[in-house]
């Protein structure tokens, strides 16, 4: 077989369990269960720092967030890296081409891709007005100015009347094929026409939804309409007092105290997710038309995941399952592997090795990630998350060890700490910390943390204990 052209899929703010092929049963997902059943399944996949900007870079490099250096958000950092995948898979003659979301700086940093065709949603540090008109993102992102030539000079994403952060929801305002979802999809089929035929391709298919705003178009908002919805998990640890002290701010973190909006905000996630999921089998289809179906491989994952109203928590940042477990699947010609689900720990540095060796390139001595079609490599025993934190009041920023089995937690700022029975709790309902039965496990775990966090320059760690109270830093530290 020649070399296969390789498609990543890419959602943003998507939950691992939102698929109907991963049990969920309210959210209907046909497309990709059908991509996900043409190959293997990975339940256990992590964002180990579930937000959109380190999520990304270590999918771009391959590298952990102690060698990518970017352990929180931050917009407007440049990303200067000494490979990319991208970079890698241009090396061994693939043509390269980037089609949506990217979220580097600066916004026109092609990342070693040979193309690329820009919608990064709103991003509120690249609208500011101080910004040159060279940076701005009303120049910069492809869709903006391609929505303006269509709709007029003040023809705006905010038309939709939601903030980017919001969980109000409604559904989009404008013809459907103008939507960033379709648009997306709609250039990725023209890079199929415009393809060079005679050399193999890596595409980069990046959809900005199910991040909000909530807003699909009124066709998948109806499939939802008069659902009953499985309402969100509340764990018997849950801060009901902060939901009340916040749940009327249309972003806050908490999300909705009114239960009608919790519904709304879950309708417009849901449809959200149904309408990028119709757009992938609309490609699918351009894929097929085109005769390149058999020989591509596609990858299929999202940067982080949405709490949606868990445990009273909203948008990601959080280490609760919501947040950091992401949906993960490649789909392969070879039929041989379709129906597979593997129960291996997976994350998002692994996509880099993945793809680089699907490409018979070597993996970069610099990436941390391992190839997850290898059959002989190492059983990961677990995985080391974090996000920063952002001072003050908000018990936010943390640290946490997972397994196949279960998760610890340690909240930097304040030291406290949390255990979750994952084999028995899946949903992480009950706080196991001060269960005697846990507490040797609990050890263990700590101890792994302290492992991990033992060089690291913000001073987590002193002897044989962990140092709450210390503040978190983004560093480069592969120089």
């Amino acid at each position: 077989m020649n070399r296969p052209n390789i498609i990543l899929i890419m959602t943003d703010q998507m939950r691992g369990d939102c698929m109907s092929v991963a049990g969920h049963k309210d959210v209907k997902t046909p497309n990709l269960d059908t991509l996900a059943l043409k190959g293997i399944r990975y339940p256990n996949a992590y964002s180990a720092c579930p937000s959109c900007v380190p999520a990304r870079a270590a999918m771009f490099t391959g590298m952990k967030q102690e060698h990518h250096g970017r352990v929180g958000y931050e917009d407007r950092i440049t990303w200067d890296y000494p490979h990319t995948l991208a970079g890698e898979l241009a090396k061994n003659g693939y043509y390269t081409q980037a089609v949506g979301k990217m979220h580097v700086h600066p916004q026109r940093n092609y990342m070693g891709f040979h193309n690329v065709i820009l919608h990064d949603g709103n991003l509120t540090a690249n609208r500011a007005m101080s910004l040159s008109f060279y940076e701005h993102q009303e120049n910069c992102d492809d869709y903006f100015y391609d929505l303006k030539k269509k709709k007029g000079i003040s023809a705006d994403l905010y038309d939709v009347g939601i903030d980017s952060n919001s969980w109000v929801a409604r559904p989009w305002m404008y013809e459907e094929n103008l939507h960033p979802t379709n648009w997306v999809t709609e250039q990725a089929i023209d890079f199929l026409r415009r393809k060079d035929p005679n050399r193999p391709f890596f595409l980069y298919l990046s959809y900005v939804r199910p991040h909000p705003p909530f807003d699909a178009p009124p066709c998948f908002w109806d499939m939802y309409e008069n659902m009953e919805l499985k309402s969100p998990v509340v764990g018997d640890w849950a801060d009901e007092e902060n939901l009340k002290e916040k749940g009327l701010i249309l972003d806050s973190d908490t999300g909705p105290v009114d239960k009608e909006m919790v519904k709304r905000a879950q309708q417009g996630y849901y449809a959200c997710i149904s309408h990028v999921d119709n757009q992938i089998g609309r490609f699918m289809l351009a894929l097929d038309r085109y005769g390149i179906s058999e020989n591509t491989v596609i990858l299929f994952t999202s940067d982080h995941g949405e709490l949606l109203g868990d445990h009273y928590t909203f948008r990601k940042v959080r280490p609760y399952q919501g947040s950091v477990n992401i949906p993960l699947f490649i789909s392969l010609p070879d039929k041989n592997t379709w129906g597979s689900v593997s129960d291996d720990l997976a994350e998002l540095q692994d996509i880099l090795p993945t793809i680089v060796k699907l490409a018979g390139g070597d993996i970069p001595k610099l990436a941390d990630g391992e190839d997850l079609l290898d059959i002989s490599r190492g059983k990961r025993k677990y995985i080391h998350g974090e996000h920063s934190g952002f001072g003050g009041e908000y018990e936010i920023g943390n640290q946490y060890i997972v397994t196949k089995k279960d998760k610890y937690i340690w909240f930097m700022e304040s030291g406290r700490e949390q255990y979750f029975n994952l084999e028995e709790d899946r949903f992480e309902v009950h706080d196991g910390i001060q269960e005697p039965e846990y507490q040797e496990r609990i050890s263990e775990l700590r101890k792994i943390l302290i492992q991990e966090l033992q060089n690291r320059e913000e001073g987590y760690v002193k002897g044989d204990r962990l140092i709450a109270g210390r503040k978190q830093q983004n560093l480069l530290l592969y120089n």
